[in-house]
């Protein structure tokens, strides 16, 4: 009896433990499932998207043969650098509000393709920029092709970064090569390479395109970054730029230009004679790279100043 009383004990004993495991075991599998569920897709809480290159494309009328699986990589790729480049394009979008005004204008009078102002972006992004190789300006403009196209550039004053005669001096340019090569595409690139550069590398391969040749890779990409800044400035919008036009940087056009023939002028004195802080008159002219001009030949210089 008592040997039946230690089996009954022992195995309601090993019940009990199953029992108990057992209950541990499922009770866990269920909250281990949920904290799995909860883990989150992603680390960064953002979506990244592939841009659809859709419809047609053109530069200054000329189409942008996208049928060419080459091309529309180029393309797809300014696109990408430059829809998720935010702080770059932001800034953009708010100096094309501010200096947009101006460039169309002198565009449209020199016979330039308005299309031509996104070069500006894609050169500088809008800003008295200098490159590596000393081009200086919103054009970007070598000091020796400056003074060819009628500019001045010295110690004191510097012509590259005056707007209105840098985007003439542009436009001069632009059209100069559009005669020679027949096309605006063509004209960019030359902008960027240089004319002579086009025209042998077109030569030896044997090409009539700029689509076709074979180039360093700025230069390649060149076209397609001015299309990229066209698409994306044109609707911002449509990029996920969300910019109102309040916070768009203003046009610095409230001025009076007032004629300097005097030698010897000090630009601080000259900017307290006339009521306006020494910082706000180079920002009104980023030309005037010195403290004074010594100006002997008494030639005019038309200096902007805001009004009060």
């Amino acid at each position: 009896m008592a040997g039946k009383i230690s089996y009954y004990i022992l195995t309601l004993g090993a019940f009990c433990i199953l029992s108990i495991f057992s209950s541990y075991t499922n009770s866990d599998e269920p909250s281990t499932k949920k904290a799995e569920e909860a883990k989150p897709m992603h680390t960064l809480p953002q979506v990244i998207q592939s841009i659809p290159i859709e419809g047609e494309f053109t530069f200054a009328n000329e189409r942008i043969p996208i049928d060419i699986f080459d091309v529309k990589e180029r393309l797809d790729r300014e696109l990408l650098v430059n829809s998720y480049w935010h702080s770059s394009t932001v800034q953009n979008i708010k100096l094309a509000n501010r200096f947009f005004p101006v460039i169309e204008k002198i565009l449209a009078e020199e016979g330039v393709p308005d299309d031509f102002k996104y070069l500006a972006v894609a050169e500088s992004g809008l800003r008295n920029a200098t490159s590596s190789a000393g081009a200086k300006g919103i054009w970007q403009f070598l000091k020796a092709t400056a003074k060819e196209y009628g500019m001045i550039v010295d110690s004191e004053i510097d012509e590259r970064y005056h707007l209105e005669k840098s985007t003439r001096a542009a436009c001069k340019y632009l059209k100069k090569q559009h005669n020679k090569f027949g096309n605006w595409t063509l004209a960019a690139a030359a902008y960027n390479a240089g004319a002579r550069r086009i025209n042998e590398e077109m030569t030896q391969q044997k090409v009539h395109s700029y689509f076709d040749i074979n180039l360093n890779d700025e230069t390649s990409r060149y076209l397609f970054r001015i299309l990229a800044m066209k698409e994306i400035l044109s609707d911002p919008q449509k990029y996920g730029f969300q910019i109102p036009l309040d916070q768009r940087y203003q046009p610095l056009d409230n001025y009076i230009n007032v004629a300097v023939t005097e030698s010897n002028v000090e630009w601080a004195e000259f900017a307290e004679r006339n009521g306006v802080s020494y910082r706000i008159l180079k920002v009104y002219n980023p030309w005037l790279v010195s403290s004074k001009v010594t100006n002997n030949s008494h030639r005019e210089y038309l200096v902007k100043v805001p009004r009060r």
